[in-house]
């Protein structure tokens, strides 16, 4: 039986006093505020704490709820969290257990959602086991979403402000996570989704040199990076009236109706807000390719996507084109969507990392049980390695899937992800999991 024991722990730093709560062998100091900003203005790190009790709610960005989301990982309780137009705020989870002779690898955790929801501090994503079972500390960080931090293209409201909130966050890890037990240079970002489509851009933004060493990449949709000038001109000339709006969440409600068109812009549209190249701290979409080959020996990568990416979307759709399809016409869609999205874009990162040089592994995540209709979708990582079952009982995505699965899979990938963050390589005799396909490319491959 776990200990429920809850006592309060403080860090003492150069930054002030933070609070953290001691429970079940983790040590773990939330929402820590990292920057502040105005609307539309660039984030401005703070100097100090500004608060030394611990928060009762979690800081969300303002965001809409996702019904499709509330079906694929499970309800949230809204009650929880706290809308904050600027949630520049950071979690630090560490194990109990700590020497104070030693430092531990750093793992910061980009959460996904499409630029547009979600927050660091999810229970799905709470990274307590991982960081009990591999002795390393997490940073959870959270950042503007949408409107808010991802649509821009004037100096009035500026794009990829999401983006310089994540920058401003991996500085006041470097700064001060070594107070926390951390090695401030063995820093490596973890993103999903939208999260590691950050990360991998983060990789060539101004302003990131010597803030981290390495990047794991699960599900980054880069098949929608491309051309995306248009689409997002549109969305930010529709959006303009609502730049002063004073009520946050009718911000949030008021943009929906004026979403891109599927049938002009094709499937980037299901995620409209994005990176803008072209725009700091970012280059050219046509430098992009050069940027990450110039950076290759700079970063130890580890990149790679679920076998049925799409499935949940395609194969569980309540209503629309894909309802009364067959199954087969079914798992062709996922597998061409899929390939277009996810893997022949995260293999052409791959190639042309390896051209110049750089250190890079691909993984695909696979499902090995019979009779699982979505196999392994979008998200089915997540749980691997956040393991969570109570925040997880309610998924759908997982319903069909034994819980002693994921927890005998996810142990033994948490231990390969753990030695990759430590040393940047995957020893040929670390126990795999048999959902994974690994593979290291060969330089100038």
């Amino acid at each position: 039986m776990k200990n429920q024991t809850v006592s309060l722990h403080t860090f003492d730093t150069p930054f002030g006093k933070i609070p953290a709560l001691k429970e079940n062998g983790i040590i773990r100091a939330a929402s820590i505020r990292y920057a502040r900003s105005e609307r539309f203005k660039m984030p401005v790190p703070l100097q100090y704490t500004e608060t030394e009790s611990v928060p009762d709610k979690t800081p969300v960005c303002p965001q809409n709820i996702s019904p499709l989301l509330e079906r694929l990982i499970g309800s949230t309780d809204p009650e929880k969290f706290e809308v904050d137009e600027s949630p520049q705020f950071l979690t630090v989870t560490r194990p109990e257990a700590f020497s104070g002779n030693e430092s531990l690898p750093v793992i910061v955790w980009i959460h996904g959602g499409s630029y547009e929801i979600g927050c660091g501090d999810l229970p799905t994503s709470d990274p307590a086991v991982w960081v009990k079972e591999q002795d390393l500390i997490v940073v959870s960080v959270s950042y503007r979403l949408g409107l808010f931090g991802f649509l821009g293209g004037d100096e009035g409201r500026p794009a990829n402000l999401g983006l310089f909130d994540m920058i401003e966050a991996l500085k006041w890890i470097r700064k001060y996570i070594s107070f926390f037990g951390g090695d401030p240079g063995n820093i490596s970002l973890f993103g999903q989704s939208s999260g590691g489509d950050a990360v991998a851009h983060l990789m060539i933004s101004e302003g990131t040199e010597n803030l981290f060493r390495r990047v794991i990449i699960h599900s980054a949709p880069l098949g929608f990076r491309h051309k995306r000038q248009k689409m997002s001109a549109e969305f930010f000339r529709n959006t303009a009236f609502l730049k002063d709006e004073k009520e946050v969440l009718k911000m949030t409600e008021q943009y929906t109706k004026f979403l891109p068109s599927t049938l002009r812009y094709g499937l980037k549209s299901a995620m409209p807000f994005c990176l803008q190249y072209g725009y700091a701290p970012l280059c050219a979409e046509k430098d992009s390719l050069a940027m990450w080959r110039k950076n290759a020996r700079q970063y130890d990568v580890l990149i790679g996507s679920n076998h049925d990416e799409t499935s949940f979307y395609v194969k569980t759709a309540e209503k629309g084109i894909y309802t009364y399809l067959p199954e087969r016409i079914l798992d062709r869609i996922v597998r061409s969507t899929t390939v277009s999205i996810y893997e022949k874009p995260a293999r052409i990162f791959a190639e042309n990392y390896a051209q110049g040089g750089g250190n890079i592994y691909t993984f695909r995540i696979h499902s090995k049980i019979k009779n699982n209709p979505v196999g392994a979708s979008h998200c089915v990582d997540l749980p691997l390695i956040f393991e969570n079952r109570e925040a997880w009982k309610h998924s759908e995505l997982l319903k069909d899937i034994p819980w002693e699965y994921i927890r005998e899979n996810g142990k033994k990938l948490r231990a390969l992800w753990a030695e990759f963050a430590r040393t940047g390589r995957i020893s040929n005799d670390s126990e795999r999991p048999e959902i994974l396909e690994l593979h290291k490319v060969p330089p100038g491959a």
